[in-house]
């Protein structure tokens, strides 16, 4: 329900006693619980805050005995390795050291407390023990937030494989206890709230006006002034006075003590009312955070902005602040190089918009005091659509783009479609394709290359031909539009030629993370792919962003090449829409960069690292083929392929980027070669440990077919028709799967440590049989030739899928311990002889399951490839199907399971084991886990059939049902890149014409 503005709280008749719980997060918690806390005292009542902030947040602005200030901790929030980096393993640790640990203890003296001090109600923003805390106690509880930390914390158990991943679910079920959730604007994502009651921003209000703050700090009405704040971290920030325009000031807010400034930079005193430097500010500069954003807007203050990494909260804060026009980002490093000038100007030039109310401290007190005196706030009976509408928050809702409706997330155009609210197309429609194709071929003029008749690549060329008229983003009617389209927009002159790309994702059948021992893998292509557009342009000819050009100008270079990139979607990973860079800067001395040095640049910063999979791709081709970029380049990323479901996002991404390139720059490379090259930007410049076979896949798969490829390193044998009685799902878990894991990486470390044991295994029988050797040669009984020549083989083993099944169990499995600490097996072994992973020293290693998959898993896809041509029978569908089951629990013996993927391979084998199944002879035959494991897709293959159609759509509503994801479904395949080939095309209208 949605609370109006109101007149102010009035006295209760009733004097109160509220216990407010404080997170232990930043300042931005403290300062919006000061105002609603200020009208409770005034309307006569006590509060209690339980916080771990300084006093002096909260007195600044309340002088009043009816204020009682308990410093406890109760919860961390993120730990912030520093103020622009959170740290995800570390925030988890703590995280139960403060909270899960000691639980018990602080929940009976939570409830002794509350009872001492006979609270009415208990309030908090947004603790999860304070709900239990007070269900315990008997009292009623409101939760007061933007964001809920089951939210915030999801994300970080992705990261932290098995460890700490009770923690959200017991948060979750905390904040189950209370009453019900007063949401501030700029709000995520919070199921575990029963209802929601909806208020206007909490701003704290201004003391003093903007001309009384700045004569009291001496500053003229002709100096513009930002301040700087980053919620009171003192960073040690090395601020330079050339970071600064002439004729500005900056107000530094958090700073040490010992800090030195520049003379144009004022530190100003921690306990200073921020509010009011607001006031006197023409901008500000900081990282985003409620407290930031909320007064930003409510004063219409331009925010210039340096994204947080890893905070969920981020992105819908950024979106509202963007949608008032009351936003611009700053990319990390040219805030830490002090290239601010573009930035600064173009935020003063800002007029931000918000109009919307700024007393939610006043409305959420006076629900706060109705409900402590027994008032029920019911909201309405809401509707599936009101329902669906929540939901969709700001964040996401300004992502819809007509005709892409992959720019929001799969559960939006599911469960929208589910509701009969819109017509999802995730495809486009066969009556519709003519219409595209029409549209396509009047508005570019194709040189090169063929449609292919997919309607995804149609799509693509109608959102470039609507880029040429999007128009300047400072219009109010152009408010709604996405920044990433704006600065698309920009990227391309539209009277020279382009190049089209696109690489599809990959569905994982069989062979898996067998790929890097050297196994056979059967892999398909599916219809979700990536497109790239490129264009090469004359330094002179690029329209540069503004800040490139500052950078270019700082330089002192004129018409430097610059590599400008922008990625669709970026929302959806709180990544930044946009990357640039001087191609120079891929350069040492007179040659390529090293890939180590690559890495380190492109980690610099997590929400532009994403570059790296773009970059990284010229970077390679630069140092592989001596390839010389003397041209800018612009390049445009649309992706389809979603993030982490395990379908090789990455891959189609590398695949279409350097497919694209390469034919702008009339390089002629074979699809197989491309792949190879691919691997290498994952491997190196990203620095993910994965296998090559999905490179291979998005470059050399055919539509409809299983590539069969021997990854040693990469061998296609040839391209499997699927039989028309067979098809393949694709079910996405909800659950993230990362090769950058810590799951994946332990677990392709395990099989090479195996793989050295096995060896030097096979070694020392050899050297033992040699000291058999009598007056007359071997000892027959010992040893026979073959024997020798076996161990020979196995003693240089360089692919563990070239071990067979047999020779393992037989000579090496009893021998293979299941585990070992990494500085064992160093000291006894040296090295594990992978390129691309590195042994952590105090890290115990499974390696046994990781190092006896590969040896039977190569064996199971060779039996999987024979059986699929064998002749149309349930067996031959059962023996399929039992395979794919063994493969699936073979990954969990390896640690590389989910309850998310075991949950969909059950409700399968519940399918297939029915009653109803089994009378109708069958129609799903199995279900395993695919690519890296730890999440992602589960691969189901069952009868082509409407019955299995059905089924799996069965299976879609139980897990919903059981999870409350709607999982995502693949379905259906298409070309790969080197099958596509590449488009060249040429606008046939001037920019602005329709």
């Amino acid at each position: 329900m949605r609370i109006d503005e109101g007149d102010q709280i009035s006295a209760s008749r009733k004097h109160l006693v509220f216990a407010y719980y404080i997170t232990g997060h930043g300042f931005g918690h403290a300062t919006r619980v000061v105002e609603i806390v200020r009208h409770l005292i005034a309307a006569g009542h006590d509060v209690h805050v339980v916080t771990a902030a300084p006093h002096f947040v909260f007195t600044t602005e309340i002088q009043s005995p009816r204020l009682l200030i308990r410093k406890v901790l109760l919860d961390c929030g993120a730990v912030q390795a520093d103020a622009l980096t959170v740290d995800r393993l570390a925030s988890l640790e703590k995280y139960s050291q403060t909270a899960v640990l000691p639980r018990d203890s602080i929940l009976a003296t939570e409830v002794e407390w509350l009872n001492s001090i006979k609270a009415d109600l208990v309030v908090s923003d947004v603790v999860p023990v304070a709900c239990r805390a007070a269900a315990d106690a008997g009292i009623r509880s409101v939760c007061v937030t933007n964001f809920s930390w089951d939210f915030i914390y999801a994300e970080y158990v992705m990261a932290a494989g098995y460890h700490h991943r009770s923690i959200v679910w017991q948060i979750a079920e905390d904040y189950s206890h209370c009453e019900f959730l007063i949401r501030l604007p700029g709000y995520c994502p919070m199921p575990a709230f029963r209802d929601v009651i909806d208020v206007p921003l909490v701003v704290r209000r201004l003391h003093k006006y903007r001309a009384e703050i700045r004569t009291e700090l001496g500053i003229g009405d002709d100096v513009k002034v930002v301040i700087f704040n980053f919620g009171g971290q003192p960073a040690g920030w090395n601020l330079k006075e050339d970071y600064l325009p002439d004729g500005w000031l900056c107000l530094v807010c958090g700073a040490s003590e010992d800090q030195l400034v520049p003379p144009n930079f004022i530190k100003v005193p921690k306990d200073v009312y921020t509010p009011d430097l607001i006031a006197a500010s023409d901008c500000m500069l900081g990282k985003i955070g409620y407290g930031t954003v909320s007064e930003a807007l409510a004063y219409k203050l331009p925010f210039v902005f340096v994204r947080r990494d890893y905070f969920n909260e981020e992105p819908f804060l950024r979106n509202m602040l963007e949608y008032y026009q009351g936003g611009v980002e700053m990319i990390r490093r040219d805030f830490l190089t002090g290239r601010w000038k573009p930035y600064l100007d173009r935020a003063v030039s800002l007029k931000p918009c918000y109009e919307g109310g700024i007393n939610g401290g006043e409305v959420a007190a006076r629900i706060l005091q109705d409900t402590a005196v027994g008032k029920n706030y019911v909201p309405d009976k809401l509707s599936g659509a009101r329902r669906l509408r929540d939901a969709i928050v700001l964040g996401y809702q300004l992502q819809r783009v007509p005709g892409r409706d992959i720019s929001i997330p799969e559960w939006y155009s599911l469960a929208e479609n589910e509701l009969g609210l819109h017509k999802s197309m995730p495809s486009v429609e066969m009556n519709e394709e003519s219409s595209l194709a029409k549209f396509c071929t009047e508005n570019f003029e194709i040189l090169h290359g063929d449609l292919h008749g997919l309607s995804d690549t149609m799509s693509f060329l109608k959102s470039l031909a609507e880029l040429s008229t999007v128009q300047d983003p400072g219009k109010n009617t152009e408010k709604r539009r996405m920044r990433e389209h704006i600065a698309a927009a920009g990227l391309f002159s539209w009277e020279e030629e382009i190049y089209v790309a696109r690489a599809p994702g990959r569905l994982d059948v069989m062979g898996g993370i067998a790929d890097y021992s050297g196994s056979l893998v059967l892999q398909m292509p599916i219809r979700e792919a990536c497109h790239v557009a490129v264009q090469k342009i004359h330094p002179s000819k690029q329209k540069l962003w503004k800040h490139a050009q500052a950078r270019q100008l700082a330089k002192g270079q004129e018409s430097a090449p610059v590599l400008q990139i922008v990625s669709y979607g970026s929302e959806l990973s709180n990544r930044g829409p946009t990357f640039d860079m001087d191609l120079s800067d891929l350069m040492d001395g007179d040659k390529p960069m090293s890939y180590e040095k690559a890495n380190k640049f492109f980690s610099q910063d997590p929400s532009q690292k994403w570059a790296a999979y773009v970059a990284g791709t010229i970077l390679v081709l630069m140092t592989e083929l001596g390839v010389r970029f003397d041209n800018s380049i612009s390049l445009l990323v649309s992706s389809a392929v979603p993030e982490g479901k395990g379908v090789s996002s990455s891959a189609s991404v590398e695949v279409a980027s350097m497919s694209a390139i390469a034919a702008a720059h009339g390089l002629n490379i074979t699809p197989r070669d491309l792949a190879l090259l691919c691997q290498k930007v994952e491997n190196h410049v990203v620095g993910a440990p994965c296998g090559v076979m999905d490179q291979m896949t998005s470059a050399c798969g055919e539509a409809n077919k299983l590539l069969a490829m021997i990854c040693q390193p990469a061998e296609v044998i040839g391209l499997v028709d699927i039989p028309p009685h067979v098809r393949f799902w694709g079910i996405d878990s909800g659950i993230r799967h990362s090769v950058g894991g810590t799951d994946y990486g332990s677990v392709r470390i395990g099989a090479f440590m195996g793989r050295k044991m096995i060896k030097s295994m096979a070694l020392s029988l050899l050297s033992h049989s040699h000291q058999l050797v009598d007056g007359n040669g071997f000892n027959p009984d010992e040893f026979e030739e073959d024997e020798i020549e076996l161990l020979e083989a196995e003693a240089s083993l360089d692919y563990l899928c070239n071990l067979s099944p047999h020779r393992y169990e037989s000579v090496y499995a009893k021998r293979l311990p299941e585990s070992m600490f990494g500085k064992t097996f160093i000291e006894k072994y040296n090295d594990h002889n992978d390129l691309v992973t590195v042994i952590d020293h105090g890290h115990s290693y499974g390696v046994k399951p990781p190092a006896q998959h590969p040896i039977y898993e190569n064996f199971r896809v060779q039996a999987f490839k024979s059986l699929l041509t064998a002749q149309s029978s349930d067996e031959q569908l059962s023996s399929l199907g039992e395979l794919i089951y063994q493969c699936h629990y073979s990954y969990s013996a390896c640690g590389l399971g989910s309850d998310g993927t075991d949950r969909l391979v059950k409700l399968v084998q519940e399918m297939q084991h029915s009653k109803v199944s089994k009378a109708e002879n069958g129609t799903l035959f199995g279900a395993k886990i695919t690519g890296g494991g730890s999440g992602g897709t589960v691969c189901v293959i069952g009868r082509n059939c409407l019955r299995s159609s059905e089924q799996i759509l069965e299976i879609q509503r139980r897990y919903k049902n059981a999870t409350g994801h709607l999982p995502f479904l693949f379905e259906g395949s298409s070309p790969g890149a080197g099958k596509f080939g590449y488009l060249k095309i040429r606008h046939r209208f001037t920019p602005g014409q329709s």
